[in-house]
């Protein structure tokens, strides 16, 4: 679709509905910018969109008499798929994409786009890395922060774009179709937006939905829903194993990492090598490097790059030993999956401070990860007195509610003994206490410095 001159909608003033706007305006595209929210301030805006050509705003009630002039609604990924003025669009037939569809229209180069429940922004940043030190244009973008069209513009024919894709970003492509594409891993999650573990799965399945038999997807070995997706795929694929050996693929051999290249077998690294933690760590590495293979980047700049990478910040975070206590923070287990693995990458008796906002998540799993490895939960947010009920039914009962993240922090302290480690792993979403996980995490670590003053 030529966009220049069509009236086009963005639906979202946020970073994403700022960045497709811009791009929109370079093409020259007459932008109307909608947000349901009545306070934007303009002038603030203006000044985020740096855009000499003239804007409609709408803000507040949407007004349906726009309808009939729109070739196109960009949707951003916070809003739903289901949102009422989302299905007036519809209805009218009017296209919906989101910023991701946008840019690929107009990007070149190699794409890789990474998905997954969990494990999409550590093993983004890793596949980054990787990247630079073979290519010498590389980007980047996506859920992990920098929006996709922002760049779009600056790609060549010779540049590598990698693309962290969350499932909202994933519900509004049509034509998009990376080079590679990886599904890490599918658990419940979001399932307030999808509804039902169904609707999730197949929209996680949209990354790898327009590839033909000359791309590739790379698969967890060891996930079913993983599995179940690619008997209905018409790509090629590869596989990653933490538990099973595989023939053309890579896999865990008790602590070494295996490549397997039709029957030989090729030792990357072994996972004591790394600076990074954990079963679900390991399988992030094997999934960077199944990509960097693919790529022909020779495997002594792979091994350089995957010994040297560290873990990226709120992700099972390393941030001070105190008295004994290691603190870790990994605010970025929003769900009980990730949340599990973070447990599961503690080597000390742990006191788990978790809770927050509910996004309709069973912690019936995570509760039984416990195992003897956890000695006290410390709840906090909306969803402490539903964690508390499902920990009583297993019979774990050393429980403690509090109202906030510093008193969290202050009765871990407390609670904890030498060799003990602190681990902010929430299972849950920051929403409503916090801004984001970020603030969530950074907030931890002051809060875990304050110790250190007191």
């Amino acid at each position: 679709m030529k966009l220049k001159d069509k009236s086009v909608l963005v639906f979202g003033a946020g970073v994403s509905g700022i960045s497709a706007a811009r791009l929109l305006n370079k093409v020259g595209a007459l932008v109307v910018l909608y947000d349901g929210k009545e306070d934007i301030d303009i002038k603030t805006l203006e000044d985020k969109l740096d855009i000499s050509n003239k804007i409609e705003y709408y803000f507040g009630k949407f007004p349906e008499e726009i309808l009939d002039k729109l070739s196109l609604m960009i949707l951003s990924p916070g809003i739903a798929i289901d949102n009422p003025i989302v299905e007036m669009v519809r209805e009218k037939g009017i296209p919906i994409w989101g910023e991701i569809e946008l840019a690929y229209r107009y990007s070149k180069g190699k794409i890789i786009g990474i998905t997954g429940t969990n494990g999409k922004t550590t093993t983004s940043s890793l596949v980054g890395e990787i990247m630079r030190s073979y290519f010498s244009e590389v980007f980047v973008v996506g859920n992990i922060g920098t929006p996709y069209t922002d760049i779009a513009f600056e790609t060549t024919d010779d540049s590598v774009t990698v693309i962290e894709l969350s499932s909202f970003q994933l519900e509004t492509i049509h034509e998009f179709s990376p080079d590679i594409s990886v599904i890490l891993n599918i658990t419940p999650d979001h399932l307030n937006r999808h509804h039902t573990m169904e609707n999730y799965i197949q929209v996680k399945k949209n990354i790898a939905l327009n590839q033909d038999k000359d791309k590739l997807c790379i698969l967890n070995y060891e996930d079913e829903n993983t599995k179940k997706i690619a008997s209905q795929l018409k790509t090629r694929l590869m596989y990653f194993s933490s538990e099973h050996k595989l023939k053309n693929g890579l896999y865990l051999d008790g602590d070494d990492i295996i490549y397997d290249k039709d029957g030989t077998q090729n030792l990357v690294c072994n996972v004591n090598e790394l600076r990074v933690l954990g079963k679900h760590s390991y399988e992030n590495v094997m999934a960077g490097v199944c990509i960097a293979l693919e790529l022909g980047i020779p495997m002594d700049l792979i091994y350089k790059t995957i010994r040297e990478f560290k873990a990226v910040e709120h992700r099972i975070e390393y941030v001070d030993t105190i008295d004994g206590v290691s603190y870790y923070n990994d605010s970025k287990g929003t769900n009980p999956d990730a949340s599990i693995k973070a447990v599961n990458a503690m080597k000390n008796p742990t006191i788990l401070i978790g809770g927050g906002f509910d996004k309709g998540s069973s912690f019936d799993e995570w509760v039984k990860s416990f195992g003897d490895k956890v000695k006290c939960l410390v709840l906090l947010g909306d969803t402490k007195e539903k964690i508390a009920a499902t920990a009583r039914k297993y019979g774990f009962k050393n429980i403690i509610m509090v109202q906030n993240l510093r008193e969290a922090v202050k009765v871990s302290a407390n609670k904890a003994e030498d060799g003990d480690v602190v681990l902010l792993s929430p299972a849950c979403a920051s929403w409503g206490m916090f801004d984001n996980y970020e603030q969530r995490g950074r907030l931890f670590k002051e809060y875990v410095k304050e110790l250190i003053k007191n």
